[in-house]
């Protein structure tokens, strides 16, 4: 799912290749944020704790076509006290993992809130957005139709180029192809911008 802005399979190879990028990971408090970063860090599960700052990690991980890239991750607090700090950790940000809890029906509004807050700020207009629909592997789970239309995320709008992942990140499913996503969306931002500018010269 997503606004199609990454829809072309070749689209990697095509492009110069990018070795380090900033991501921020954010999302409600219990969402899942820093299990799906130490998944993606060490590959396994690692029982984690609230989060009462941030947790920074470079993590290499093989994207595309097998080309290593260096992913510097700022998993940041989600509890409210903490989420006006969220702006501080995106302001040079390639990309923005966003998380949900996909059994928390009651928070999704709440989520899809600090989502608009975040990703229509001056400061991150066009950043990509991964939505990581967590926790898919319960049963009780809404789908992740039902998670696109609770976070109305088509109406994020063309200037915010995003893609929704149902993931389980204790065991890392959907981890993985979601930020293969990210990063085709972030390549892609930066090959616009790069022709925008080609443009704007006199």
């Amino acid at each position: 799912m997503g606004n199609g802005i990454s829809e072309q399979p070749n689209f990697l190879s095509s492009l110069p290749f990018c070795n380090s990028l900033h991501i921020s990971i954010l999302g409600l408090d219990s969402a899942g944020k820093t299990t799906v970063l130490y998944r993606l860090q060490f590959n396994e599960f690692v029982n984690t704790v609230p989060t009462k700052g941030f947790n920074a990690e470079k993590v290499r991980l093989a994207v595309g076509d097998s080309r290593t890239v260096t992913f510097h991750f700022w998993d940041v607090g989600g509890h409210e006290k903490l989420r006006p700090l969220w702006k501080s950790y995106t302001r040079c940000a390639d990309g923005i993992m966003f998380v949900v809890d996909s059994l928390d029906s009651e928070r999704m509004e709440e989520a899809k809130t600090e989502l608009y807050k975040i990703a229509r700020s001056t400061e991150n207009q066009g950043v990509p957005v991964l939505i990581i629909a967590n926790k898919q592997d319960l049963r009780q789970a809404l789908s992740p139709s039902q998670i696109e239309t609770m976070l109305a995320l088509k109406d994020l709008g063309p200037s915010t180029p995003w893609h929704l992942q149902p993931t389980c990140a204790i065991i890392g499913d959907g981890l993985k192809e979601g930020l293969e996503r990210l990063y085709d969306m972030i390549l892609k931002r930066r090959k616009m911008l790069k022709l925008q500018k080609q443009k704007n010269r006199p």
